[in-house]
């Protein structure tokens, strides 16, 4: 999934040990839409390597790849945004774009061959008659 905005927050990062002794960090950001009636998303970026191929910086404008995931605990439910690719603009409007102005113009069309003479069709025949038209037809049966 994708969102398209512009940052407007970013959070303290976060720092820590796993139970198997490895450290994590934790990027979060708060991003406004550019929608009719803005929406606020709080997303994070989880790992340092991501952090640093993801910098963002206060009213800059992103597109956001993210996926979406809710685990409970103790009976509760906690949804999360994790991106895991942050470009810079909007690059929503700049795929759209970017096909129909790279598109090679149409070639010429080449001399077309002399066309097969086309068959009248028979004035006045019922088309539920069978046997109107025998001959005619270019239908193998």
């Amino acid at each position: 999934m994708e969102v398209v905005g512009k940052i407007i927050q970013v959070l303290p990062m976060q720092e820590g040990v796993g139970r198997n002794g490895n450290p994590w960090k934790l990027q979060g950001y708060v991003l406004e839409t550019l929608d009719q009636y803005p929406r606020k998303v709080h997303f994070e970026v989880f790992g340092e390597d991501r952090i640093k191929m993801n910098p963002c910086d206060v009213d800059q404008l992103v597109t956001v790849s993210f996926d979406i995931e809710s685990r409970e605990f103790n009976g509760r439910w906690y949804t999360s945004i994790r991106a895991w690719k942050i470009q810079q603009g909007d690059m929503t409007q700049q795929a759209a774009v970017a096909p129909t102005a790279a598109a090679p113009a149409p070639a010429a069309p080449a001399a077309a061959p002399a066309a097969a003479p086309v068959e009248a069709a028979p004035v006045n025949v019922d088309p539920f008659d069978a046997t109107a038209g025998e001959g005619t037809s270019d239908l193998p049966f």
